[in-house]
């Protein structure tokens, strides 16, 4: 298989787990806020972390295949996180405190978690250990 291909399979790999994540976050924040009623920024960080935990563990095995040390692995993630997650947790409660709908917001968060997360996961969490793993 041509790695053009490769890329685009792959690629195609983390749309349709980011989709399920994105779902698992959707879903867990409309109960949070819709009936617990809390805050937009706890709403957001427990769903976010709940989808970060799917994606990861489905990607690294399936999309990335990769051997790499987890708990290394997941640091990385967890650096990537540092960053990201105060700077959309903040971005989105701005947007809120101004009137932004509370799901569109969310939205615009979960598209760009999924492109930068797409390119840090394949250039920095798995770079060299992409395909490592052994077929089971």
């Amino acid at each position: 298989m041509s790695d053009t291909k490769k890329e685009i399979i792959r690629a195609a790999k983390f749309l349709f787990f980011s989709i399920s994540a994105g779902v698992i976050q959707s879903l867990s924040f409309l109960v949070m806020n819709e009936f617990l009623k809390w805050n937009y920024w706890v709403c957001y960080l427990v769903a976010l972390a709940l989808s970060v935990i799917w994606n990861f563990t489905l990607n690294r095995k399936f999309t990335f295949k990769s051997a790499n040390n987890v708990p290394v692995a997941m640091f990385k993630v967890f650096l990537f996180y540092l960053v990201f997650t105060p700077l959309s947790t903040w971005g989105g409660q701005a947007l809120n405190d101004v009137g932004v709908n509370e799901y569109i917001v969310l939205a615009l968060s979960m598209i760009l978690n999924f492109v930068l997360e797409f390119l840090y996961q394949k250039y920095v969490v798995f770079r060299g250990s992409i395909d490592s793993a052994k077929k089971s």
